[in-house]
């Protein structure tokens, strides 16, 4: 054959070449197509099936138990046994006030309870010299009443004078107000040992009210010395200096706990169907990436946190907008020895197990 009839038949070969190209191209494309709707046919359902069993939200942050330290008794600062950072355990002390007030306090109130039961048992003494001054005033009036009556007998054969007949009968109205005011007086003495002369100076109200001082006394001194409530860690104790006056429940330094720490989710209410107490629970945090932890749900709480604000939102007025609103759950972290630490306001991912499976009966 000759070259420009090969070249001829080469032209006749390349048409016939990029059509079944072209054709293969369209196979494909139809292919894919198909595919693609099979896979959105087969996998949205699959999809919405699955979907339904985790509650998923990054509206979630660390919480810990915090308080700021104080004490109901005022005084100058001696001590502070603890430096910024650090962590303490249950009891150990955080800061004391001067104790020598304190103790002159117990002093006093130890005084008086002695000087309270002192006073009882002279008041019983009392009672029973105010009973014998009765009888005593009693036994005086019955003379008084036999005067009395001689001389008004006499007075009437002019064998007394009537002066001395009405100095007598004075005589005898004024013992008997004497004996009045003695029973007056004992009764007075009986009501302070509570109607009973016989009373337990422990028993007696004054020395109870000087038990009491005592008693206050002493909680004011252990109010002196302020310890940790719980385990935890201080801060900002740079506020506090010893030297200084802290006056009755004025703050002195913040504690947080490192126990008592869990994680506050707030998922949408849409998202909280089938949300229950007890739910197993995972939770990761974004200082420490690749790390989950597990947990459970304490609580769902009663109520969204709108209820609870200063000025809630008013519902009433022509320009409403419904908004989707978010439901606090507190949820349990669990932590082993060895974990990092978890401080209170890090950020954190969390998704609940609800166990709850779709079905295709609740798609159609």
């Amino acid at each position: 054959m000759s070259q420009a009839a090969s070249a001829y038949q080469g032209d006749l070969d390349r048409p016939i070449a990029g059509a079944g190209s072209s054709s293969r191209k369209r196979r494909l494309r139809w292919g894919l197509m198909a595919a693609g709707v099979l896979a959105v046919l087969v996998g949205g359902p699959a999809y919405w099936l699955s979907s339904g069993r985790w509650v998923s939200t990054d509206d979630a942050y660390v919480q810990a138990d915090s308080l700021t330290l104080s004490t109901d008794v005022s005084g100058i600062v001696a001590g502070i046994p603890v430096r910024e950072g650090q962590s303490v355990r249950q009891g150990d002390v955080l800061f004391s006030l001067d104790p020598q007030k304190f103790r002159i306090a117990i002093d006093n109130a130890v005084a008086n309870l002695a000087q309270a039961k002192l006073a009882v048992e002279s008041m019983k003494a009392d009672y029973q010299a105010a009973l014998r001054q009765i009888g005593a005033r009693e036994q005086q009036v019955s003379a008084d009443q036999l005067t009395y009556d001689r001389l008004a007998y006499l007075v009437k054969s002019h064998a007394a004078t009537q002066q001395a007949t009405d100095d007598a009968r004075y005589k005898l109205a004024a013992d008997q107000e004497a004996v009045s005011a003695a029973q007056a007086q004992a009764r007075a003495i009986l009501a302070k040992l509570a109607g009973n002369p016989d009373i337990a100076p422990d028993d007696a109200p004054s020395v109870k009210q000087a038990q009491a001082e005592v008693a206050e006394a002493v909680r004011a001194m252990n109010h002196a010395v302020v310890r940790a409530p719980y385990d935890g860690i201080v801060t900002q104790v740079s506020k506090l200096q010893p030297g200084m006056f802290l006056p009755a429940g004025t703050a002195a330094f913040g504690f947080v706990s490192t126990d008592r720490v869990w994680v506050q989710a707030q998922p949408k209410e849409t998202q909280l169907t089938y949300a229950r107490t007890g739910d197993p629970v995972e939770v990761s945090f974004d200082i420490y990436p690749g790390r989950t932890w597990t947990g459970v749900v304490e609580d769902i709480a009663p109520a969204t946190d709108q209820n609870f604000s200063l000025l809630p939102a008013q519902n009433s007025s022509g320009n409403w907008v419904k908004v989707v609103q978010r439901i606090p759950v507190r949820i349990r972290v669990d932590r082993k020895p060895g974990d990092p630490p978890l401080r209170a306001g890090m950020s954190a991912q969390i998704d609940i197990d609800t166990g709850h499976v779709r079905t295709l009966h609740d798609l159609l």
